[in-house]
Order: structure tokens, then C-alpha cells, then sequence
């Protein structure tokens, strides 16, 4: 929660808003900014450094060692009303993320999905007394998230976020890589 303070949050859409920006390709009322890495833009570059301790946090849930991580690349969505963003993941990575820059209609909130044929358990325990949650639910709702707010995830989780029904929603999405994974003793540095 509350990852970015006011003053670089109200930074950020500004900056944002006047930015160049390229439209979807499967939506036209999603806009992206370039994909830029933060070190050559000095906004990112500040929301990145907020970034990584999180990272190597999330990292040692992931990988049960603390890391050295960079944010590789990074870029914002501007979502219209009316438009939705499709079901994807995210390539050459291991960690994602999503920085929420302004508030969001409850019927858009970002949606994350298990994909079909997954290599996951194949027993559930899917009970009316279960509490469904994001590890052992099929299709798990992010509860609403307040602008400030980071949320980070295996890149290779598919997510999708549904039709926008209120004002305009913005954020800032990003990739990041360790530096290097071994695995007794073959190392693999990015």
C-alpha cells in the first residue's frame, strides 16, 4: 500500500498525461507510453528505486533467497472508459508489476488467471468453507487498489484487466530480473 507518496503520485500522472503515447492493439481505448528503461527516464527512475527492496522481498517468496533485482523496463497504461486490457503475461522476466496511479472503477479492477492446462496440482480444495485467495483460486480479483499502491506478481501469471465503466485509469506497469539465478552451482547472470 501506498508505495508512491502524493507529491511524486501527482508527478507521475502529470507527467504522464503530457507524455507521447501509442495506442493498443486490441483496444482503442488503452494508450501506453514506450517502454523505457527507468535509468534513462528520470521519473522511472525514481519509482524504480522505491521498487526494489519489494522486490528482493517478493523475490524470497519466489526464488528463498534474497537477490539483487533491476527493473528492466517500464511503461504506463492510460485506460479509457469503455476499454478493457486483454489476457496476457509477461515475457523475459520472472517478476511484474503494477503501480496504480489513480483510482479505479471497482468493475476494472486487474484480474489474474491460472491458464488452462497449467502445470500447477491438479487436486483443488474448493469447499463453500475455503477462502479463495490468489494462490489456490482459478480466476482471483485483486481487491481494489488506492493510487500509490504496488502490486507485484510471477510474470508468467496471465492477467487481464475488464471493461473500464468510470473515469480514466492509470498506471505504471514494469518488468524486473535478478541478476543472476544458480542452481548448485550453474549460474545463470542477466
Amino acid at each position: 500500500p501506498r508505495l508512491l507518496g502524493p507529491d511524486l503520485n501527482e508527478a507521475a500522472v502529470a507527467a504522464i498525461r503530457n507524455a507521447r503515447i501509442e495506442s493498443n492493439l486490441r483496444s482503442d481505448q488503452l494508450f501506453h507510453t514506450e517502454v523505457a528503461d527507468p535509468r534513462d527516464n528520470k521519473l522511472f527512475q525514481e519509482i524504480a528505486d522505491l521498487v526494489v527492496p519489494k522486490l528482493v522481498d517478493f523475490g524470497v517468496l519466489l526464488f528463498g533467497e534474497k537477490l539483487r533485482w533491476t527493473v528492466k523496463e517500464m511503461w504506463t497504461n492510460m485506460l479509457e472508459k469503455g476499454g478493457s486490457q486483454t489476457l496476457h503475461s509477461h515475457a523475459n522476466s520472472f517478476v511484474s508489476g503494477i503501480i496504480y496511479l489513480t483510482p479505479s472503477h471497482p468493475a476494472c479492477r486487474t484480474v489474474f488467471m491460472r491458464p488452462l492446462g497449467g502445470s500447477d496440482f491438479s487436486f483443488r480444495h474448493h469447499t463453500r468453507s475455503a477462502a479463495m485467495g490468489p494462490f489456490n483460486a482459478g480466476k482471483y480479483v485483486l481487491p481494489e487498489a488506492e493510487p500509490g499502491d504496488l502490486v507485484l506478481f510471477p510474470s508468467y501469471l496471465y492477467h487481464e484487466v475488464p471493461r473500464n465503466q468510470g473515469e480514466q485509469r492509470i498506471t505504471v506497469s514494469f518488468n524486473a530480473i535478478p541478476d543472476s539465478l544458480d542452481c548448485w552451482g550453474y549460474r545463470i547472470n542477466f
